[in-house]
C-alpha cells in the first residue's frame, strides 16, 4: 500500500498552472510536515515547499510568489497550486512526509513523483 498517492502533473505552457495533489496514507503517524520536492535528472531533490502542522509554509526563493501550498486534514490531502509556470519548474515532483523523532533525526515518507514539464 502506498503511502503517499500524487497526482496533477502534466504538461502546461510557459505562464500556465497546474496543481498537484499528494494523499497522505492514515498509516503515516501525524506527519510533523508536509512537503513538495523537485529532481531534475542528475541533480539532488529539492525543497519546493513544505507546511508544518501548525500550518506554517515555506517555500523556496524560485517558486515564492507564484506556488502555494495548502493541506487539507479532513481529507489527508497536500496540494501544491503552481502559478505562471516557468520552463525551469520542469522536474519531478515528490509528495513528502516529515515526523520528527528529535531537532537531528526524522523519518521520510515519500511519494513515486509525478512529472511536469513546461514548455511551449
Amino acid at each position: 500500500q502506498a503511502n503517499l498517492v500524487e497526482s496533477g502533473g502534466g504538461s502546461v505552457q510557459p505562464g500556465g498552472s497546474l496543481r498537484l495533489s499528494c494523499v497522505v496514507s492514515r498509516s503515516i503517524p501525524r506527519p510533523d510536515s508536509l512537503g513538495w520536492y523537485s529532481q531534475t535528472p542528475g541533480q539532488q531533490r529539492e525543497l519546493v515547499a513544505e507546511i508544518s502542522s501548525e500550518g506554517t509554509p515555506k517555500y523556496a526563493n524560485s517558486v515564492r510568489g507564484r506556488f502555494t501550498i495548502t493541506s487539507d486534514a479532513s481529507k489527508n490531502t497536500v496540494y501544491l497550486q503552481m502559478n505562471s509556470l516557468k520552463p525551469e519548474d520542469t522536474a519531478v515532483y515528490y509528495c513528502n512526509a516529515r515526523k520528527y523523532r528529535d531537532i537531528d533525526n526524522w523519518l521520510d515518507f515519500w511519494g513515486k513523483g509525478t512529472l511536469v514539464t513546461v514548455s511551449s
